[in-house]
Protein backbone atom coordinates (compact mmCIF):
# COMPACT_ATOMS: atom_id res chain seq x y z
CA UNK A 1 0.00 0.00 0.00
CA UNK A 2 1.53 3.23 -0.97
CA UNK A 3 1.80 5.65 2.12
CA UNK A 4 -0.59 8.35 0.54
CA UNK A 5 -3.29 5.32 0.99
CA UNK A 6 -2.55 4.58 4.65
CA UNK A 7 -4.74 7.28 7.02
CA UNK A 8 -2.63 9.17 9.40
CA UNK A 9 -1.97 8.36 13.08
CA UNK A 10 -2.04 11.11 15.74
CA UNK A 11 -0.27 10.88 18.34
CA UNK A 12 -1.09 12.43 22.06
CA UNK A 13 1.57 13.16 24.24
CA UNK A 14 4.10 13.59 21.19
CA UNK A 15 7.23 15.10 22.91
CA UNK A 16 7.19 12.82 25.68
CA UNK A 17 9.39 10.18 26.80
CA UNK A 18 6.89 7.31 24.92
CA UNK A 19 5.26 9.33 22.66
CA UNK A 20 8.61 10.43 21.15
CA UNK A 21 9.73 7.13 20.34
CA UNK A 22 6.25 5.83 19.38
CA UNK A 23 6.74 8.80 16.26
CA UNK A 24 9.86 7.23 15.62
CA UNK A 25 8.52 3.98 15.12
CA UNK A 26 5.60 4.90 12.88
CA UNK A 27 7.67 6.34 10.36
CA UNK A 28 10.02 4.16 10.49
CA UNK A 29 7.10 1.51 9.16
CA UNK A 30 5.92 3.74 6.91
CA UNK A 31 2.84 5.29 8.67
CA UNK A 32 2.27 8.41 8.22
CA UNK A 33 2.41 10.29 11.82
CA UNK A 34 0.49 13.63 13.41
CA UNK A 35 1.85 15.06 16.75
CA UNK A 36 -0.34 16.81 18.83
CA UNK A 37 1.26 19.44 21.09
CA UNK A 38 -0.30 22.31 23.33
CA UNK A 39 2.61 24.18 22.42
CA UNK A 40 4.02 23.69 18.50
CA UNK A 41 7.04 25.23 19.11
CA UNK A 42 7.90 22.66 22.00
CA UNK A 43 7.95 19.94 18.99
CA UNK A 44 10.98 21.36 17.16
CA UNK A 45 12.92 18.26 17.85
CA UNK A 46 10.32 16.00 16.47
CA UNK A 47 11.30 14.30 13.05
CA UNK A 48 10.48 17.01 10.29
CA UNK A 49 8.09 13.93 8.60
CA UNK A 50 5.56 14.31 11.50
CA UNK A 51 3.21 16.85 10.74
CA UNK A 52 2.42 18.79 14.22
CA UNK A 53 -0.15 19.92 15.61
CA UNK A 54 -1.67 22.75 18.35
CA UNK A 55 -4.00 20.95 20.54
CA UNK A 56 -4.99 21.17 24.27
CA UNK A 57 -6.95 18.12 26.06
CA UNK A 58 -8.18 20.62 28.04
CA UNK A 59 -9.87 22.66 25.24
CA UNK A 60 -11.61 19.57 23.23
CA UNK A 61 -12.69 21.35 20.30
CA UNK A 62 -9.02 21.55 19.85
CA UNK A 63 -8.36 18.51 18.64
CA UNK A 64 -10.64 18.77 15.48
CA UNK A 65 -8.30 19.67 12.85
CA UNK A 66 -5.38 17.22 14.16
CA UNK A 67 -8.30 14.59 14.07
CA UNK A 68 -9.44 14.85 10.63
CA UNK A 69 -8.82 11.99 8.69
CA UNK A 70 -7.24 10.23 11.18
CA UNK A 71 -7.11 6.29 11.64
CA UNK A 72 -5.79 6.03 15.28
CA UNK A 73 -5.21 7.73 17.74
CA UNK A 74 -1.85 7.23 20.49
CA UNK A 75 -3.80 8.64 23.76
CA UNK A 76 -1.42 9.89 26.73
CA UNK A 77 -4.03 11.46 29.08
CA UNK A 78 -2.16 14.36 30.66
CA UNK A 79 -4.78 16.74 31.70
CA UNK A 80 -7.20 17.00 34.60
CA UNK A 81 -10.18 14.66 33.93
CA UNK A 82 -12.98 16.82 33.80
CA UNK A 83 -12.79 16.65 29.81
CA UNK A 84 -12.00 13.47 29.22
CA UNK A 85 -15.34 12.34 28.29
CA UNK A 86 -15.88 14.96 25.63
CA UNK A 87 -12.19 14.21 24.04
CA UNK A 88 -13.14 10.41 23.97
CA UNK A 89 -16.70 11.93 22.51
CA UNK A 90 -14.66 13.26 19.45
CA UNK A 91 -12.10 10.49 19.13
CA UNK A 92 -14.97 7.81 18.94
CA UNK A 93 -16.56 10.14 16.11
CA UNK A 94 -13.38 10.83 14.11
CA UNK A 95 -11.08 7.58 14.15
CA UNK A 96 -11.22 3.61 13.79
CA UNK A 97 -8.84 3.28 16.61
CA UNK A 98 -7.54 4.33 20.39
CA UNK A 99 -4.35 2.74 21.75
CA UNK A 100 -4.30 3.95 25.63
CA UNK A 101 -1.17 4.47 27.49
CA UNK A 102 -3.29 2.90 31.08
CA UNK A 103 -1.73 1.49 34.58
CA UNK A 104 -1.70 -1.91 35.54
CA UNK A 105 -4.49 -1.46 38.03
CA UNK A 106 -6.10 -4.98 37.19
CA UNK A 107 -3.44 -6.19 37.91
CA UNK A 108 -3.69 -8.91 40.79
CA UNK A 109 -0.43 -7.83 42.39
CA UNK A 110 0.01 -6.41 46.14
CA UNK A 111 2.32 -3.73 44.02
CA UNK A 112 -0.23 -2.41 41.59
CA UNK A 113 -3.15 -2.72 44.18
CA UNK A 114 -2.85 0.36 46.54
CA UNK A 115 -4.99 3.56 46.22
CA UNK A 116 -4.17 5.50 43.64
CA UNK A 117 -5.63 8.07 41.83
CA UNK A 118 -3.90 7.86 38.73
CA UNK A 119 -5.38 4.28 38.11
CA UNK A 120 -8.72 5.48 39.14
CA UNK A 121 -8.30 8.13 36.12
CA UNK A 122 -7.08 5.34 33.99
CA UNK A 123 -9.96 2.88 35.14
CA UNK A 124 -12.40 5.82 33.82
CA UNK A 125 -11.10 6.75 31.04
CA UNK A 126 -11.10 2.88 29.97
CA UNK A 127 -14.66 3.02 30.48
CA UNK A 128 -15.39 6.06 28.36
CA UNK A 129 -13.55 4.60 25.33
CA UNK A 130 -15.13 1.31 25.73
CA UNK A 131 -18.70 2.83 25.92
CA UNK A 132 -17.64 5.15 23.49
CA UNK A 133 -17.73 2.38 20.63
CA UNK A 134 -14.08 2.31 19.15
CA UNK A 135 -11.60 -0.09 18.71
CA UNK A 136 -8.97 0.25 21.50
CA UNK A 137 -5.64 -1.59 22.66
CA UNK A 138 -5.12 -0.65 26.06
CA UNK A 139 -1.10 -0.95 27.31
CA UNK A 140 -0.35 -1.37 30.83
CA UNK A 141 3.26 -0.63 31.77
CA UNK A 142 4.66 -1.06 34.74
CA UNK A 143 7.32 0.70 36.29
CA UNK A 144 9.65 2.75 33.69
CA UNK A 145 13.31 1.78 33.79
CA UNK A 146 13.72 6.06 32.73
CA UNK A 147 12.19 6.75 36.41
CA UNK A 148 15.80 5.60 37.51
CA UNK A 149 17.01 9.41 35.68
CA UNK A 150 14.83 11.37 37.73
CA UNK A 151 15.40 9.50 41.27
CA UNK A 152 18.57 8.88 40.97
CA UNK A 153 20.56 10.10 38.55
CA UNK A 154 21.14 13.02 39.94
CA UNK A 155 23.12 11.08 43.08
CA UNK A 156 25.20 8.84 40.86
CA UNK A 157 26.08 11.84 38.72
CA UNK A 158 27.96 13.32 41.74
CA UNK A 159 28.90 10.45 43.52
CA UNK A 160 26.47 10.45 46.26
CA UNK A 161 25.13 7.81 47.78
CA UNK A 162 21.29 6.35 46.57
CA UNK A 163 19.14 6.69 48.88
CA UNK A 164 15.70 6.02 48.21
CA UNK A 165 12.82 3.90 50.47
CA UNK A 166 12.14 -0.02 50.96
CA UNK A 167 15.20 -1.02 49.14
CA UNK A 168 13.85 -5.06 48.96
CA UNK A 169 10.78 -3.25 46.84
CA UNK A 170 10.95 -5.24 44.16
CA UNK A 171 9.39 -4.08 40.59
CA UNK A 172 10.29 -5.30 36.67
CA UNK A 173 11.55 -1.84 35.12
CA UNK A 174 10.36 -1.72 31.59
CA UNK A 175 12.29 0.52 29.00
CA UNK A 176 10.20 3.23 27.13
CA UNK A 177 10.71 2.30 23.85
CA UNK A 178 9.86 -1.39 24.10
CA UNK A 179 6.46 0.55 25.19
CA UNK A 180 6.59 2.44 22.30
CA UNK A 181 7.34 -0.16 20.05
CA UNK A 182 4.00 -2.09 21.16
CA UNK A 183 1.71 0.84 21.10
CA UNK A 184 3.09 1.51 17.70
CA UNK A 185 2.08 -2.37 16.38
CA UNK A 186 -0.93 -1.55 17.98
CA UNK A 187 -1.48 1.41 16.47
CA UNK A 188 -0.78 0.22 12.80
CA UNK A 189 -1.56 -3.54 12.62
CA UNK A 190 -4.94 -5.12 13.22
CA UNK A 191 -4.00 -8.02 15.14
CA UNK A 192 -3.30 -6.28 18.19
CA UNK A 193 -6.75 -4.35 17.83
CA UNK A 194 -8.46 -5.41 21.42
CA UNK A 195 -5.35 -6.25 23.20
CA UNK A 196 -5.10 -5.58 26.89
CA UNK A 197 -1.41 -6.02 27.59
CA UNK A 198 0.67 -5.56 30.83
CA UNK A 199 4.27 -4.76 29.74
CA UNK A 200 7.09 -5.47 32.20
CA UNK A 201 10.42 -5.61 32.06
CA UNK A 202 12.63 -9.38 31.77
CA UNK A 203 13.44 -9.41 35.50
CA UNK A 204 11.92 -9.01 39.18
CA UNK A 205 14.73 -6.66 40.81
CA UNK A 206 14.64 -4.71 43.96
CA UNK A 207 15.36 -1.28 44.40
CA UNK A 208 18.93 -2.12 45.77
CA UNK A 209 19.46 -4.72 43.16
CA UNK A 210 18.26 -1.82 40.40
CA UNK A 211 21.32 0.04 41.77
CA UNK A 212 23.95 -2.48 41.54
CA UNK A 213 22.92 -3.56 37.84
CA UNK A 214 22.98 0.63 36.72
CA UNK A 215 26.48 0.67 38.47
CA UNK A 216 27.34 -2.71 36.43
CA UNK A 217 26.66 -0.86 33.41
CA UNK A 218 28.69 1.96 34.43
CA UNK A 219 31.63 0.05 35.59
CA UNK A 220 31.36 1.08 38.89
CA UNK A 221 30.10 0.21 41.98
CA UNK A 222 26.94 2.82 43.23
CA UNK A 223 26.41 2.90 47.22
CA UNK A 224 22.76 2.01 48.08
CA UNK A 225 21.66 3.35 51.26
CA UNK A 226 17.94 3.15 52.96
CA UNK A 227 15.59 6.34 53.55
CA UNK A 228 12.58 6.28 55.43
CA UNK A 229 9.49 6.64 54.26
CA UNK A 230 9.36 9.99 56.23
CA UNK A 231 12.58 11.06 54.45
CA UNK A 232 11.35 10.01 51.45
CA UNK A 233 7.98 12.66 51.91
CA UNK A 234 10.54 15.21 53.27
CA UNK A 235 12.33 14.90 49.73
CA UNK A 236 9.55 15.12 47.93
CA UNK A 237 7.40 17.90 49.73
CA UNK A 238 6.59 20.63 47.06
CA UNK A 239 7.58 18.94 43.88
CA UNK A 240 5.16 15.88 44.13
CA UNK A 241 2.02 15.86 45.06
CA UNK A 242 1.10 13.80 48.49
CA UNK A 243 -1.16 11.90 47.08
CA UNK A 244 1.40 10.57 44.60
CA UNK A 245 3.63 10.18 47.04
CA UNK A 246 1.43 7.96 49.61
CA UNK A 247 1.14 5.60 46.42
CA UNK A 248 4.12 5.14 45.94
CA UNK A 249 4.91 4.59 49.46
CA UNK A 250 2.13 2.12 50.13
CA UNK A 251 3.22 0.13 46.36
CA UNK A 252 6.66 -0.32 47.88
CA UNK A 253 5.66 -1.17 51.03
CA UNK A 254 3.40 -3.86 49.77
CA UNK A 255 5.88 -5.10 46.92
CA UNK A 256 8.89 -5.84 49.92
CA UNK A 257 8.97 -9.75 49.66
CA UNK A 258 6.98 -10.39 46.41
CA UNK A 259 8.59 -11.37 43.17
CA UNK A 260 7.57 -8.81 40.62
CA UNK A 261 4.78 -9.22 38.29
CA UNK A 262 6.36 -10.24 34.71
CA UNK A 263 4.15 -10.57 31.20
CA UNK A 264 5.57 -11.87 28.11
CA UNK A 265 3.65 -9.20 26.43
CA UNK A 266 6.64 -7.55 25.21
CA UNK A 267 8.46 -10.37 23.44
CA UNK A 268 4.97 -11.90 21.96
CA UNK A 269 4.03 -8.51 20.41
CA UNK A 270 7.45 -7.78 19.32
CA UNK A 271 9.23 -10.92 18.75
CA UNK A 272 12.16 -10.41 20.70
CA UNK A 273 12.67 -10.20 24.63
CA UNK A 274 12.41 -7.28 26.34
CA UNK A 275 15.17 -5.10 26.96
CA UNK A 276 17.22 -5.44 30.31
CA UNK A 277 17.70 -2.44 32.91
CA UNK A 278 21.35 -3.52 31.99
CA UNK A 279 20.54 -3.09 28.22
CA UNK A 280 18.46 0.65 29.06
CA UNK A 281 21.43 1.86 31.46
CA UNK A 282 24.40 1.21 29.01
CA UNK A 283 22.08 2.93 26.56
CA UNK A 284 21.58 5.53 28.86
CA UNK A 285 25.13 5.95 29.98
CA UNK A 286 25.66 9.64 29.63
CA UNK A 287 22.86 10.88 31.76
CA UNK A 288 24.81 9.07 34.82
CA UNK A 289 28.12 10.71 33.89
CA UNK A 290 29.23 14.04 35.58
CA UNK A 291 28.25 16.02 32.39
CA UNK A 292 25.41 14.12 31.59
CA UNK A 293 21.54 15.41 31.33
CA UNK A 294 19.20 13.99 33.61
Amino acid sequence: MNQRDIPPVLVTGATGRVGRVVIDELLHAGVPVRALSRRPEAAATLPAEAEVFAGDLTVPGSLDPALKGVGAVFLVWTAPPRTAGAVIERLAAHVRRVVFLSSPHRTPHPFFQQPNPMAVLHADIERLIAAGGVESTILRPGMFASNALAWWAPAIRSGQVVRWPYGAAASAPVDDRDIAAVAARALHQDEYSGGDYVLTGPESLTHAAQADVIGDALGRRIAFEEMTPDEFRSLCAGTVPDSAVDMLLAAWSAAVGQPAYLTTAVADILGRPPRTLRQWAADHASAFTKDGQG
